[in-house]
């Protein structure tokens, strides 16, 4: 089975759109091959407070358990908590150019010319492909944004391997078909966000059904009432059939077929997702009553992840001509 890695970010509680696109395809995939992380240093990139961090780490674990990763079946961990991760970005800072980090599309978007930007939102992809590097991961479960995060990991990888010699697998980036990109209900042209910049728009994991079909009665839709899957020039109505999609394991523009207005297709959305998210809540309540058994999850994750990074990190180092740990007197 192919070594999976993938991580989120702990900039906020995780929503729909976190789920459908990434987190059920972790659960769906997770074996001894696949390791999870909540990428903590990643979320040093935002503004964020120190108690902001350590309360959405734990959420975003409680989130990740209660989803279905099964810390028996999977190694799920903290990524500051294997410091390998950190050594490796290093490494491989000494060989990623500041022109390919420039041209990274989020940079550009969420830095550009502002001469006070944080250096760590130029360098995070650097830190992201050592997170994927370290464990020899053959896949990387994406959403379509980050592609282009994973062609930097495979270039470094090329790179790394054609100077150095053999030491890093070569990952392929794995995109689902349905799910991929949740839009915003408010905002159907941009994706679902942890910002909350626009509450409506975004349903979160733990959003009761009152709220949860509240928001979505209340989904921004097109010019017109027919009900038709048209993503390009319909994106309110294509974001409804993606989530009943997603939900129920549908076609999009099949489903479009068996309404005749809006307001019967949200009633089906909102039961759709109603449905989906009552597990999940279930065991949200279970595990935030227990944050021990969190703690402990989270810590036999590190140790087996650490495991698996220190050979990858010591031949990372040795091609490189650093000198072993000890090797001096």
């Amino acid at each position: 089975m192919a070594r999976i890695l993938s991580g989120i970010q702990p900039s906020g509680a995780l929503h729909l759109g976190n789920y459908l696109g990434a987190v059920r395809q972790w659960v769906a995939n997770q074996s001894e091959s696949a390791f999870y992380c909540v990428v903590d240093l990643h979320a040093l990139t935002l503004e964020i407070t120190p108690d902001e961090l350590r309360d959405n780490t734990l959420d975003t674990a409680v989130s990740l358990l209660a989803a279905g990763l099964d810390p028996e079946r999977c190694t799920l961990f903290v990524q500051s908590h294997v410091p390998a991760h950190s050594e490796l970005n290093w490494l491989l800072e000494s060989v990623a150019s500041f022109g390919e980090l420039r041209r990274m599309i989020q940079f550009k978007e969420k830095g550009g010319d502002q001469e006070a930007v944080r250096v760590s939102l130029l360098t995070y992809p650097v830190l992201m492909a050592a997170d994927i590097l370290i464990y020899q991961a053959e896949e990387v479960p994406v959403g379509e944004d980050q592609r282009q995060h994973i062609e930097l990991t495979r270039d470094l990888a090329i790179r790394f391997n054609n100077r150095y010699g053999e030491t890093f697998t070569v990952p392929e980036a794995v995109v689902p078909k349905v799910g991929a990109r949740v839009m915003d209900l408010q905002h159907p042209e941009r994706k679902m966000s942890k910002s909350l910049s626009s509450p409506l728009g975004t349903i979160l994991l733990n959003d009761g059904p009152d709220e949860l079909t509240r928001k979505v009665r209340r989904a921004v839709t097109d010019a017109g009432s027919e009900v038709g899957y048209d993503p390009e020039h319909r994106p309110g109505v294509a974001n409804l059939l993606d989530l009943l999609a997603a939900a129920t394991g549908g076609e999009p523009a099949a489903l479009a077929a068996g309404f005749s207005n809006y307001g019967g297709l949200k009633l089906a959305v909102a039961e759709a997702l109603v449905e989906l998210l009552r597990p999940i809540q279930e065991r949200l309540a279970l595990y935030r009553a227990d944050p021990a058994q969190v703690a402990a999850a989270l810590a036999i994750g590190a140790s087996k992840a650490r495991e698996v990074a220190a050979p990858t990190l010591e031949r990372a180092r040795a091609a490189m001509g650093l000198t072993a740990r000890g090797a001096l007197p």
